[in-house]
């Protein structure tokens, strides 16, 4: 009974914090927001600018671009908080937009998923800046069980679900059963390793600077794990190191993905050893289940196979990736009396 009138006075929401975009979605609504985790604040001080709002979509098109007076900041790095001010102007933004969509009494209850290797600090940072950004009860979800649920995976059987969640900062791979984690590990090589790595690539064979949002583009158009149809170019633009003036240049696919060889190589590492960890039963399981690809890192082209080639298993990409953390932390708020004791931790506010 009080859970049901308390659900008349406040929206519960799941929180996907991740390092390069932020997704919350409600029960019973699906995902209702879906911003990049980026905040734009007077330049030595933690003032957001516009009132608190240049978060998100309007600070991300700041980023690389802002006058001397201004800095774009992105507060989470590697999938945990590295600046707790700003983290917590960011989530209280996002909570009042979801939360302020009609009049509240309480303040939310909230889930946000966290990575699977986090430190008792970092997790602490989690829950003090969802309280200060006016959440009323806060659990914390293990990304990898997140993204499971997310997916659709049978992980409450007792049969073995293996779930490799690559985002922006970490890439949670996890192998489940019975509801719980049989073996994971959380490595800091993810989404944005990928971008550096095309950042790093330039430079060093162009003498070309580019930035974050430019490198992104070069992965998302043309980049690949292994060959995939035909190969593509496009056009690059940036600063010369040399000279010091703008310049263009034409990079091609091939180039790309051998720029981005080394951050895969991390990535199918992390799984082989979390294979090379399971039970012989669970290993068994596997044969038939396979692996399922969550998070934006699995949009990579390519990535399904070279995965299925270093493991011999099926690899199949999630629907709808991007969203599956955010979807997961809804589904476990609808579910919460079932599967709270998977919680990493709770807080009453």
């Amino acid at each position: 009974m009080y859970e049901r009138l308390r659900s008349w006075f406040s929206v519960d929401m799941g929180i996907d914090l991740g390092t390069c975009n932020t997704l919350v979605a409600v029960r019973g609504e699906g995902i209702v927001l879906n911003e990049p985790s980026v905040v734009a604040v007077k330049k030595g001080t933690n003032e957001v600018l516009n009132n608190g709002n240049a978060v998100g979509w309007m600070a991300k098109e700041m980023l690389g671009k802002t006058p001397g007076s201004i800095t774009a900041v992105r507060p989470l790095k590697d999938g945990v908080i590295s600046d707790f001010e700003i983290t917590e102007a960011m989530l209280s933004y996002f909570i009042r937009k979801v939360n302020g969509k009609s009049f509240r009494f309480l303040g939310p209850r909230v889930v946000i998923s966290i990575p699977s290797g986090i430190t008792e600090v970092e997790k602490r940072a989690v829950l003090d800046s969802a309280e200060r950004a006016g959440a009323s009860r806060i659990y914390l979800l293990e990304e990898p069980v997140a993204a499971a649920i997310g997916a659709g995976l049978p992980f409450v059987e007792p049969t073995a679900s293996m779930i490799v969640d690559i985002g922006g900062g970490t890439t949670e791979v996890a192998i489940m059963s019975l509801a719980d984690i049989a073996v994971c590990e959380s490595v800091r090589v993810a989404g944005d390793d990928l971008d550096e790595a095309i950042i790093s690539h330039m430079k060093k064979t162009y003498n070309m600077m580019i930035g974050e949002q430019s490198a992104e583009r070069i992965k998302i158009e043309i980049g690949s794990a292994a060959p995939v149809g035909e190969e593509t170019t496009m056009e690059v633009r940036g600063r010369d190191m040399v000279s010091g003036l703008p310049r263009k240049m034409i990079l091609s696919s091939e180039e790309v993905r051998e720029a981005l060889q080394e951050p895969v190589q991390a990535i199918v590492e992390a799984v082989t050893r979390t294979l090379e960890r399971a039970e012989p039963e669970l290993a068994a399981d596997l044969v038939e289940n396979g692996i399922t690809l969550a998070g934006g890192g699995a949009l990579l082209r390519g990535i399904d196979t070279v995965l299925s080639s270093a493991t011999g298993l099926d690899v199949v990409i999630a629907e709808d990736p991007l969203t599956c953390v955010a979807r997961g932390t809804a589904i476990f708020l609808e579910n919460i009396e079932k599967l709270k004791d998977n919680l990493q931790s709770d807080m009453d506010v």
